[in-house]
């Protein structure tokens, strides 16, 4: 009889999000008539902008006719795509070779995939509160997690421990949930730690382009020294809108060995052995993003968002209620208030003014008495939630 994966027993029950549509659900069926404020999952609300649109339009006619149809795609990207992704990051000061970006369908799969590279007898160490799936991946994979706890006293941006010992690190910046961002000094320390000690950090910049405060780094390949510790795996479903369209890009730089293999090589013969590369047409859209023309699009829309969290932060901030994030980033973590937990508060938002948001505690024990909100909804229901939660929390 075969064996199944042993591990997945070990998984908790993903009871998050599973929670909250049980409790809205039956919010709803007690109130039929009841209009409810999402601001909890971290789905986009705007569409693809107009430089998207007319790409993928023009990729769709390509297909159409012999002279530019295109089969099976280059397994780790279309080198229209890759080279516009590394003229994407000397803006930054970042120099890249193409064939350190790697095309991938989505950030999300690409962190589960990523863990190939390494042997299940790794330790793995993830900041806490933490998108979920880090934890999960691992547990799947068998590995021993190390949970590194962060808290309001050091912004939810912590050093690194030098009595832990782990090989992979997850660093999230701009972090969902808390929003924070961490500094080139802080990463500097989390860079040395990894060189030191043979580690590789898995660096989840999925939200840099939210960041407006140019002295933060957008990317861990700012700062001296990653190439020999680092990968980064991006996406541009929040950059610009590809949550319903997928597709992610991962830089593994040619420096990056352990043990005599070389981790960029390792991941091309991963890609090219596991998948048959994004399809065209959404690389030819994607490729429209890195256009001074979609570059602009993009951040009119990131800028709406931004909006929205300046209506959520202004609420706060007039209320005395402790938050970070929201300013580089598309996420506030705030302090529930008078000593609620994170899913009291939750209850008490919902019932009360029908607003949705997400739990702390979904994030890992350290995120109770938090609370996360999403600011990817329309503007018009946000600045409506934003002055319901006003009211409520006045009383």
């Amino acid at each position: 009889m075969i064996t199944p994966n042993l591990f997945y027993a070990d998984l908790k029950d993903s009871y998050l999000f599973y929670n909250i549509a049980q409790k809205t659900k039956a919010y709803l069926n007690a109130h039929p008539q009841a209009r409810l404020y999402r601001m909890g999952i971290g789905d986009v609300s705007l569409p693809l902008c107009d430089a998207v649109i007319r790409a993928l339009h023009e990729a769709v006619d390509d297909q159409a006719v012999p002279e530019t149809f295109h089969g099976y795609m280059p397994e780790c990207g279309a080198p229209f795509l890759r080279d516009a992704i590394s003229e994407y990051y000397k803006t930054r000061g970042v120099a890249l070779s193409p064939d350190e970006v790697f095309v991938s369908s989505g950030a999300s799969d690409e962190l589960g995939d990523i863990l190939d590279l390494f042997d299940r007898s790794n330790t793995s160490l993830v900041i806490e509160p933490a998108y979920p799936a880090y934890v999960d991946a691992n547990v799947m994979g068998g590995r021993k997690i190390v949970h590194l706890a962060s808290g309001r006293e050091n912004g939810f941006r912590p050093a690194p421990d030098e009595g832990l010992r782990a090989d992979i690190l997850y660093i999230c910046s701009p972090n969902n949930p808390t929003g924070a961002v961490f500094t080139r000094t802080q990463l500097k320390e989390w860079v040395d730690y990894a060189n030191k000690n043979g580690s590789v950090i898995l660096f989840d910049a999925a939200y840099e382009a939210f960041i407006e405060d140019e002295s933060l780094p957008h990317s861990i390949f700012e700062i001296e020294g990653a190439r020999t510790c680092a990968i980064e795996i991006c996406s541009l479903s929040k950059t610009a809108g590809f949550t319903g369209t997928r597709l992610g890009y991962t830089i593994i730089p040619k420096e990056l060995e352990r043990k005599g293999m070389n981790l960029n090589a390792m991941w091309v013969r991963n890609r090219t052995t596991k998948t048959n590369g994004v399809s065209y047409i959404i690389q030819k859209g994607a490729a429209a993003v890195f256009t001074p023309e979609g570059q602009k699009q993009i951040h009119d829309n990131i800028k709406i968002y931004k909006e929205n969290a300046a209506c959520l932060m202004k609420v706060l901030d007039e209320l005395g209620i402790w938050y970070c994030g929201g300013k580089n980033a598309p996420y506030i973590w705030m302090k529930c208030p008078d000593g609620m937990t994170s899913w009291e508060f939750f209850d008490h938002l919902l019932h009360e003014i029908q607003v949705v948001g997400t739990p702390g505690e979904g994030f890992g024990s350290c995120g109770e008495g938090y609370f996360r909100f999403s600011t990817f909804g329309r503007p018009e229901d946000t600045r409506i939630a934003a002055e319901r939660i006003k009211e409520l929390l006045k009383k």
